[in-house]
């Protein structure tokens, strides 16, 4: 099997966010704030409340589990089970949180969804969509094989 560089870039970009996950743990409330999880997070971080960090932690498991099969798809590790599966699937969530924090904003007025800024759905959704794009230029290469 060839390298599928695609792949390659996708669990890169997966680990990164997951690495910037876990550092919010360890910055704090600023941290929680600045990579936009919302002034109730930040709030309860800076209380010592165990939910930030428990939920942080999660995140970042499951963007390391999407790394992981990025890179099995990319014939670097083992292959995984259901790889062609998963790999669509994390490409679909990938793409449609992008899509959703596009428009989403623009489209309700609900107070959790406006607890952040415009310029975070929009920077974060963009970025959604560049790790989605990613995962499917590999996952097509990888379906073609």
């Amino acid at each position: 099997m060839h390298k599928n560089n695609q792949l390659i870039i996708a669990g890169s970009l997966s680990i990164l966010a997951a690495l910037l996950h876990i550092s919010c743990i360890f910055g704090g409330p600023d941290w929680y704030l600045f990579f936009g999880a919302g002034q109730r997070m930040a709030q309860l971080a800076a209380q010592g409340d165990p939910y930030p960090a428990i939920a942080t932690l999660v995140i970042a498991s499951i963007l390391t589990g999407w790394g992981l099969y990025a890179f099995s798809g990319a014939g670097i590790i083992i292959k995984l089970p259901l790889l062609k599966t998963c790999l669509a699937l994390i490409t679909a969530i990938y793409l449609l949180r992008g899509i959703a924090g596009l428009v989403g904003p623009f489209l309700t007025s609900d107070p959790v969804v406006h607890q952040n800024s415009i310029t975070f759905w929009l920077v974060s959704s963009i970025i959604c969509c560049i790790y989605g794009t990613f995962y499917l230029l590999g996952t097509v290469k990888l379906w073609r094989q």
